[in-house]
């Protein structure tokens, strides 16, 4: 019984040695003897006891690498304390196992090392503006160089980038400066707009009440012109009735009587708009006058 309880345990250990289960994702070294054998991939794996033992293992998903703050010198002598967050993952198993001592600590410092020598190609300003172009050299350095230890490396994240505080307030003092410029050339642009509106529109009065008074002008003068028209008309018809009954019988006698009340008419106005009596040099013409126009009237031969 103890020979077999011996043998049962020596075949535990053999089986529990020999049967490897692999998770997903994961990816196991082996090695046979001191050297490299194989690469375990997920599912069941069969090793030989003694023989071969798992050396590594090493995870296949997308890992996030804090890598530490430092201080970076920019181009114009400016300290910069850059915090970021690189994220790479395990390719090849067989070198991350043997290519690097600590694939970690070594991207950790390449990491640090390139984001030293992009921000001191740099000004300050540029810093804040280009983060994808600091991310974007620091991943190609770090891709050519990791293809040696079996990593790719995917993206690198700039979380933070820290000026002093003198050039953190004298940045703001420059904000609060563009802000304040922003809001003066506002608000002149509004007074020149404003300037610039009130002109048009006096313009466009003046222009609007001159058009008004040329078209007043127009009708006026149309207006007048088409009263004398009417005017010389109806003249030209009074005339031209007046010649025609004159050539009819009678009309000499009708123009003599009109003539002598005219007369009379002219001399009683005379008369009465001046205190001194004015009176004809020879009565005689105006007793004439009178005469012929009752003999006329007696006579009933005037048809006026």
């Amino acid at each position: 019984m103890e020979i077999a309880l011996v043998i049962l345990v020596i075949a535990a250990i053999f089986i529990v040695q020999s049967i490897k289960v692999v998770p997903q994702q994961h990816a196991w070294v082996v090695e046979r003897l001191g050297r490299y054998h194989a690469t375990l991939t997920p599912g069941l794996n069969f090793l030989v006891p003694f023989v071969d033992r798992l050396a590594y293992k090493h995870s296949l998903k997308e890992i996030p690498l804090d890598v530490p703050s430092q201080v970076c010198i920019t181009k114009d002598n400016t300290q910069l304390t850059v915090d970021g967050i690189l994220y790479f993952q395990v390719t090849d198993p067989m070198r991350a196992s043997y290519g690097a001592s600590n694939y970690v600590v070594a991207i950790t410092q390449l990491a640090q090392t390139t984001l030293r020598s992009v921000i001191g190609r740099m000004e300050l300003d540029r810093t804040f503006e280009e983060r994808d172009v600091i991310n974007s050299s620091v991943v190609q350095a770090l891709d050519e160089a990791a293809l040696n230890w079996g990593v790719k490396v995917l993206r690198y994240e700039i979380k933070d980038l820290t000026p002093p505080p003198a050039i953190l307030h004298s940045m703001q003092a420059q904000i609060t400066a563009e802000r304040e410029k922003r809001a003066l050339i506002a608000a002149s642009e509004g007074r020149r707009q404003e300037q610039i509106n009130i002109a048009t529109g006096e313009r466009e009065a003046a222009i609007a009440k001159s058009e008004g008074q040329k078209q007043a002008e127009i009708n006026k003068a149309q207006g007048e012109a088409a009263a004398i028209t009417a005017v010389a008309d109806a003249t030209s018809d009074a005339i031209r009735k007046i010649a025609s009954a004159i050539q009819q019988p009678g009309g000499d006698q009708a123009v003599q009587l009109k003539v002598a009340e005219k007369a009379v008419e002219a001399y009683a106005q005379l008369a009465q708009k001046n205190n001194t009596m004015i009176v004809p040099g020879n009565m005689s013409e105006v007793g004439g006058l009178i005469g012929t126009a009752m003999a006329l009237i007696k006579s009933g031969g005037t048809r006026l």
